[in-house]
C-alpha cells in the first residue's frame, strides 16, 4: 500500500470548519455555551519575527475535525463523553483579527473578546498566537471583580522585565501578572533548560511567591503534589504554552526542549485543577504549525483542549 489509509472515512468524518464541529457563536447576547474557542494569531510579536503563529488556530481545527461525528462517543481521558447529558456544549467564536502594525488593537480586541465571553457566561479558550496573547486576557478577568490562581504549563517562566524594548512580549507574561491586583497565585509547571530566565528573573517570581515546579519534579514525584498547591475555592486560568509538553508529542514548537510534560500528566492537572476550585479561562499558545510532524503536535494540542472543554462543562453542570 502506498497511500496512507484514510481514518476519516472510517469514522465517516465530514468537513467541519470549526472546533469539533461545535456551532459558530458570533453573537455573544445568544451564546448558550460552557466554554467558547477564541482563535488569536497573535498580540505582541517581537521585532521582526510577526505573528509566527498565526496559522496555529486552524490547524488545531483542522486536526480534530474527522471527530466532528464522533463528539458524543465516550472520552477515555474525562470518564466519558466530552459534553455530557445536561451540560452545555462549548461554542467556536472563530478567529479574532490581527493587525501587523498595531499592536495595541490586537491586545484591545482579545481582552474585549474575553471580557465578552466571561460577562455572557462562557469560559474563553484563546487559542494560537505566541505567549503574549495570555496578557490582555488575564487583564480582562479584573473586570469581573474575583481573584485568580494561574496555572501556567510552560517550558520556561516568562519573567522578563522586556525583551526587544518590549515588557508585553511573549518573555513576559507571568511578570505583568504578577502586576496585577486581581493575579493572587502563580504556579508554574514544567520549566526545564536553559530558557529566556536570567536569575534576577527567577529570584523576583520566587520573591513574589510565585510557585516554580521544574518538569523534572514532575516526572519524579508526580502531579498530585502540584494540585495540592492550588488553593482550595479558588478561580483558576490555565495558561498553557504548549512547548511546555515534550516535543515528542508536540513537535511543533519554537524552542524544542526535552524532557517535557507527557500528554496525561498534562490532562491530569488540568482535571485536579477542576477537582480544587473552578476554571475560568485557559489559553493555549506557541503551537507552531509548520515545524509539526505528520500532524502529531496538532492532533495532540487539539485532545488537550477537547478534554478541557470536556472538564469545563462537567464543572458548570455540578453548579446547577
Amino acid at each position: 500500500m502506498t497511500k496512507k489509509p484514510d481514518i476519516e472515512s472510517i469514522l465517516g468524518a465530514t468537513a467541519s470548519k470549526t472546533f469539533l464541529g461545535l456551532k459558530v457563536c458570533h453573537d455573544f447576547d445568544m451564546i448558550n455555551a460552557s466554554s467558547v474557542f477564541i482563535g488569536a494569531k497573535g498580540a505582541t510579536p517581537y521585532g521582526n519575527m510577526g505573528p509566527f503563529c498565526q496559522n496555529a488556530p486552524d490547524a488545531i481545527r483542522k486536526a480534530i475535525g474527522y471527530m466532528a461525528n464522533n463528539i458524543d462517543r465516550y472520552n477515555f481521558d474525562i470518564g466519558g463523553p466530552i459534553f455530557p447529558k445536561g451540560s452545555k456544549p462549548a461554542g467556536d467564536y472563530g478567529n479574532l483579527p490581527f493587525s501587523e502594525t498595531n499592536f495595541s488593537e490586537n491586545r484591545s480586541v482579545i481582552r474585549a473578546t474575553v471580557a465578552k465571553a466571561l460577562k455572557a457566561g462562557a469560559v474563553p479558550i484563546v487559542v494560537g498566537g505566541d505567549d503574549s496573547v495570555p496578557i490582555p486576557m488575564l487583564d480582562a478577568l479584573a473586570d469581573t471583580g474575583k481573584y485568580y490562581t494561574i496555572l501556567q504549563i510552560d517550558a520556561h517562566i516568562d519573567w522578563r522585565h522586556s525583551h526587544m524594548d518590549e515588557k508585553l512580549g511573549l518573555s513576559s507574561n507571568m511578570r505583568r501578572a504578577s502586576e496585577m491586583a486581581h493575579i493572587k497565585q502563580i504556579i508554574q509547571i514544567g520549566a526545564r533548560g536553559i530558557g529566556s530566565a536570567h536569575l534576577d528573573d527567577v529570584q523576583d517570581a520566587q520573591e513574589w511567591g510565585a510557585e516554580i515546579i521544574p518538569a523534572d519534579d514532575v516526572h519524579l514525584y508526580g502531579i498530585t503534589q502540584i494540585i495540592e498547591h492550588i488553593t482550595p475555592g479558588a478561580n483558576i486560568i490555565i495558561c498553557f504554552d504548549v512547548d511546555g509538553l515534550d516535543p515528542s508529542i508536540v513537535p511543533g514548537v519554537l524552542a524544542r526542549s526535552p524532557g517535557g510534560l507527557t500528554y496525561s500528566q498534562a490532562i491530569g492537572l488540568i482535571k485536579g485543577a477542576a477537582s480544587k476550585g473552578t476554571i475560568a479561562a485557559a489559553n493555549f499558545t506557541e503551537f507552531l504549525p509548520e515545524s509539526d510532524v505528520d500532524g502529531i503536535g496538532a492532533m495532540t494540542v487539539s485532545r488537550v483542549i477537547a478534554a478541557t472543554m470536556g472538564v469545563i462543562a462537567r464543572q458548570n453542570n455540578k453548579s446547577k
